[in-house]
């Protein structure tokens, strides 16, 4: 497929949903993809993507910001607490806010440097012990304290179990949002973006079908 077919897909995805496409972003997620592919991309005009590590994005895209205007780039992996700095001088957006030592790092930053990336909380919608994310039962309560250092917390993120229906997940994460006043939510992927759209989406994180298949370095 191409960037123009996931285009068309998210929008008609929103229309079937009864929903407005314009309420709908489509992150290329360009982690672990070679730069002429990244490139290519820009090329064709779209301007959001996500990565995974800071670190590969630190190496990648401030050369493209300074060549193509209105990049936003969302950090949708895990982060560390020693690399906030880094995530928030990079990042428009972070999906992975999962702990109180990172809400309270990321605070302190935002009180040093007068700014603060939008904020998603990721969410553990199927409690899998090797997966980040705070469990559904305690969102209530981290988002609670998340808001109460002044993070701009923005909406929620999940990444379902592989081998459960994701529609259940993505309705779990939009019933807690809704709950919560959040109007963002961060789900759905490659293979399951227009399910995601129909229980709410906002944000969809769309890799191996915009570039083709990761090649690891």
């Amino acid at each position: 497929m191409t960037l123009s077919d996931i285009t068309a897909a998210v929008a008609a995805a929103a229309q079937k949903a009864g929903r407005d496409p314009a309420g709908v972003r489509l992150i290329a997620v360009s982690k672990v993809q070679p730069l002429d592919r990244v490139e290519a991309v820009l090329s064709q005009g779209h301007r959001l993507f996500g990565e995974n590590r800071v670190q590969e994005a630190a190496g990648k895209w401030p050369d493209f910001k300074a060549r193509y205007d209105g990049v936003k780039l969302h950090l949708i992996g895990p982060l560390q607490s020693n690399k906030a700095r880094q995530a928030m001088e990079l990042f428009d957006a972070i999906h992975s806010l999962d702990r109180p030592k990172l809400a309270k790092a990321l605070a302190r930053l935002a009180q040093e440097d007068g700014h603060c990336p939008d904020l998603m909380i990721q969410v553990n919608t199927g409690e899998e012990p090797q997966k980040a994310g705070v469990l559904p039962g305690d969102a209530d309560a981290f988002i609670a304290e998340a808001r109460a250092m002044d993070l701009p917390v923005k909406g929620l993120m999940c990444i379902p179990p592989v081998d459960e229906t994701p529609a259940l997940h993505f309705a779990l994460l939009a019933k807690i949002a809704d709950r919560n006043g959040l109007s963002e939510l961060s789900m759905g992927m490659s293979a399951d973006f227009e399910t995601a759209i129909a229980h709410g989406a906002t944000c969809v994180r769309v890799g191996s079908a915009i570039f083709g298949e990761r090649v690891p370095g």
